[in-house]
């Protein structure tokens, strides 16, 4: 990869030097004698990397440094001056500078700045994309009035403190709406921490969520931060809040009331703040009138309910998920992207997906894995979505016994929302072999 470096100062020896130090070592340069010319030059060619003289002939070099900041705060910038104090040095550090060289300069230090300077811009680039990529698997798709409904909900709570308990059948979407609420928020740039609170066993729950001191049980070999401390500051996603025990749920209620916890085992009050975001696939008002979560805590989490509707109810937007998930997921796996006909599109409109938007997903990955053509047909379908299997059409028993074997479990895992344990106990099988199936069949 090439990188281009902006050369300011005053003095032509300084920039013909310097310069070409640097293409000797296969770096485009760049040019300036002065500031305005310098703050041009990095608008229109976005460098990589700046140096930079403290006197320059029309601007301050700290107001030319500022300038570069506010423009571009990860390109590093590297000061040079032949009149350098350490007040200096100081300020620039403060204002954003990579680095503060000295003059004369020497061909070591400029080489070992440069490449210094120069990896961490490539770090900083790959994070960037990183975040782009992230970003971009998790968009709300659709075009129904629902979803319509459901965009403008999040864009109203974005910028709002208050708690969401988000509900709706598994796989509809829960964390993805939970995600969307902090992207768009005061919060963004915070950590987001999701807990799925039915897949941590009731005894760690609470280490869990407020972390434990040494040897405060067995097992507890060093200090860990829980959940509410890694989200200081950020969003705390407790996804399946109505699978908490009633122990754990008391605790989080005082948390919610005072944003203060002690670490299990400890005695050293911590305080916190933390926007909690909750949400379940249970009726949460009928498990109080039961008995197995507490009313107050329901209070305090309901304070803006948020209700994801299922995909059979918004069968409209299925072409437009699929179309979704055939680009992201050819991306991720670096295949070409397959069509498919519209009268395969017409038979995921006339399934009632049970496993909703999870399942819909599931499902176009294992045709893009699975497919042999480009162009995927109604019979590419029936094969693979689960319950529309015609068994009778198979020529073996074995042929006939995986397909319905790998529905099954499908089936379960889904009522399970996915979680290994529970649906080993509901097959009776142990858990491990749970997950051999899972791997020989391709679930995910």
């Amino acid at each position: 990869m090439s990188f281009l470096v902006l050369i300011v100062d005053d003095e032509e020896g300084i920039r013909r030097s310097l310069g070409d130090i640097l293409e000797d070592e296969g770096y485009e340069v760049l040019a300036a004698e002065t500031g305005r010319e310098a703050l041009s030059l990095a608008r229109e060619e976005n460098p990589d990397l700046v140096f930079l003289d403290i006197w320059l002939p029309d601007l301050d070099g700290m107001d030319v440094l500022e300038e570069l900041k506010k423009a571009a705060p990860h390109v590093p910038v590297v000061m040079i001056s032949g009149h350098g104090t350490v007040e200096l040095a100081v300020k620039a550090t403060k204002i954003g500078a990579y680095d503060f060289l000295e003059k004369p300069l020497t061909l070591d230090r400029v080489l070992l700045t440069t490449q210094r300077a120069l990896e961490r811009r490539s770090l900083e680039r790959k994070y960037d994309f990183l975040l782009e990529d992230i970003a971009s698997q998790w968009q709300l798709v659709g075009e129904s009035s629902s979803i319509a409904e459901l965009r403008h909900q999040i864009d109203r709570l974005a910028m709002s403190p208050s708690r969401v308990l988000i509900t709706g059948e598994s796989g509809t979407g829960k964390e993805l709406v939970a995600r969307l609420i902090h992207e768009k928020g005061p919060r963004r740039n915070e950590p987001f921490v999701p807990v799925n609170c039915a897949a941590i066993p009731h005894e760690l729950i609470e280490s869990e969520l407020f972390g434990h001191e040494k040897g405060s049980f067995t097992g507890a070999h060093e200090r860990k931060k829980g959940k509410f401390e890694l989200a200081d500051r950020g969003t705390l996603f407790l996804d399946e809040i109505g699978d908490m025990s009633l122990q754990a749920q008391a605790k989080v209620l005082r948390v919610i009331e005072t944003q203060e916890f002690q670490r299990v085992g400890g005695n050293r009050t911590l305080r916190v703040d933390v926007r909690i975001i909750a949400a379940t696939n249970k009726d949460i008002a009928e498990e109080v009138k039961r008995g197995n979560f507490r009313e107050d805590l329901f209070f305090r989490l309901n304070v803006i309910p948020l209700h994801i509707p299922p995909l059979r109810e918004r069968r409209d937007d299925i072409p437009l998920l699929v179309e979704f998930f055939l680009s992201e997921i050819s991306r991720q796996y670096g295949r070409q992207k397959k069509e498919i006909s519209p009268e395969a599109i017409e038979v995921l409109r006339n399934y009632d997906w049970p496993g909703n938007v999870r399942e819909l997903k599931n499902l176009v990955e294992r045709l893009i894995i699975m497919s042999s053509n480009n162009r995927i047909l109604p019979s590419d379908i029936h094969p693979l979505s689960p319950g529309s299997q015609d068994y009778f059409s198979l020529r073996t028993l074995k042929e006939a016994r995986d397909a319905f074997e790998r529905d099954f479990i499908l089936k379960k895992l889904q009522e399970n929302n996915w979680n290994v344990s529970r649906t080993a106990e509901a097959l009776q099988i142990e858990r491990s072999n749970l997950h051999r199936k899972i791997k020989a069949y391709g679930l995910s």
